[in-house]
């Protein structure tokens, strides 16, 4: 019975095999015919999943996240007769009479360690040639702006109690002068409706818009309301504008904003009330990543409020020497913020670092740096560095900075 069994299922087995290759043959195409494409299945992927997003560290202290972003500031450029006259050259191929670049030089080593570096023009520019005046009514060779750019700024504010020294004629000179030059600016304006406008730049892939005003045009006043950001005698820096103008920066696709202000009372080493009233209603409006103020030509401390870091004053970029007992004049303050994005898509401070610098080095007005590891050698005199080095710490410090991880920037070190 078991033998007889075994031909019976190879015959059956035969005659299925048969009929599954007669079904194929009909279901096949004709030759020449055009086959239906088959439709992917779930376990049949379309398309490869996205590569991951290289990381985009950017320039500064090692990066905590995929992506990060850093902006140095300084504060302003102060020019007075001589400290101008010392960089006065024969007129070269370019028609220019002054040679500001080793001026500003020693900048660059900290310029390059940031993806984004911002300076204060506190002056308007000259005609090529002059006339150049100092103070009250300033009127800077224009020299300055192509030294500014090879120093490595990217942008330069422009609202001051300077800025309508010269009127219509240099607010749209120092426009003039810059762009030519390719700094971006914000704070003064050739065109009604440009004042609404913010800023937004781009460093390292971050669109990031900057947020600036004055308080003051020492009692003169611009031709036109709009030519300057400045809200008048009775509002001076006015908040809520510059709130709503970080709004529409944010609405406009900025990630970061930075609330720039020129405020305070001239030579003191505290922020006055107006500084800080502004300075918390930026931060309160959750509009804004960092806040920065210069016009005192005096160090000011550093302060974390809500999360935000505010440096309420950075001093002169470089300015001519004053009387000692205005030393601080001569003494200023470099300021460079992280930000690190999180997986999230928000931003945070990542680092916060300064460095202190004096006017001189050599017995000439050079801007030079006495930070601790030294980065340009002696400036002035050994202890005379330390004693800026330490005042202008203390200074920083004032409010706790340190406490809340301000470092002191050691460049030679990056």
């Amino acid at each position: 019975m078991g033998s007889s069994s075994a031909p019976h299922r190879r015959l059956t087995l035969g005659i299925a095999g048969i009929a599954l290759i007669a079904a194929l043959a009909a279901c096949a195409p004709e030759p020449g015919a055009e086959s239906e494409p088959v439709p992917p299945t779930e376990s049949q992927p379309t398309s490869e999943a996205p590569p991951e997003p290289e990381p985009q560290p950017g320039a500064g202290p090692e990066c905590p996240t995929d992506h990060c972003v850093s902006v140095v500031m300084t504060g302003d450029l102060l020019f007075h007769e001589g400290l101008w006259t010392p960089y006065a050259i024969e007129t070269d191929e370019q028609g220019r009479n002054f040679d500001f670049v080793p001026l500003l030089s020693g900048q660059r080593k900290y310029l390059k360690r940031a993806d984004l570096a911002i300076c204060q023009m506190e002056t308007p520019l000259a005609p090529s040639g002059g006339p150049y005046a100092g103070y009250p009514a300033f009127s800077t060779p224009p020299e300055l702006a192509a030294a500014v750019k090879e120093t490595g700024y990217d942008v330069c504010t422009t609202a001051s109690n300077h800025t309508v020294d010269q009127g219509t004629e240099g607010l749209l000179r120092t426009l003039d002068e810059l762009d030519a030059v390719g700094i971006e600016h914000t704070g003064s304006y050739r065109e009604e409706g440009e004042r609404d406008e913010p800023l937004i730049v781009e460093a390292n892939g971050v669109k990031i818009g900057i947020i600036t005003s004055t308080f003051s045009l020492n009692g003169l006043a611009a031709e036109h309301e709009w030519q300057v950001d400045y809200s008048g005698p009775e509002l001076g820096l006015d908040p809520e504008r510059a709130i709503a103008k970080a709004e529409a920066a944010r609405e406009a696709g900025a990630e970061l904003v930075i609330g720039v202000q020129h405020a305070g009372t001239e030579y003191a080493t505290s922020p006055d009330i107006q500084q800080i009233s502004n300075a918390e209603a930026l931060v309160d409006s959750g509009e804004f990543d960092f806040i920065a103020n210069h016009h005192t030509h005096s160090v000011q401390p550093l302060e974390l409020y809500n999360d935000v870091w505010i440096a309420y004053g950075l001093g002169n970029t470089i300015s001519e020497s004053a009387p000692p007992e205005y030393r601080v004049n001569n003494e200023f303050l470099t300021v460079r913020v992280q930000f690190a994005k999180q997986e999230d898509g928000s931003w945070e401070t990542a680092d916060v670092s300064w460095a202190a610098a004096t006017n001189m080095k050599d017995g000439v007005y050079r801007w030079c740096s006495v930070a601790s590891d030294t980065p340009q050698g002696v400036c002035q005199s050994e202890g005379f560095d330390a004693d800026v080095r330490e005042r202008t710490r203390a200074t920083v410090n004032a409010n706790g900075a340190d406490g809340d991880g301000a470092r002191e920037w050691l460049v030679t070190e990056e």
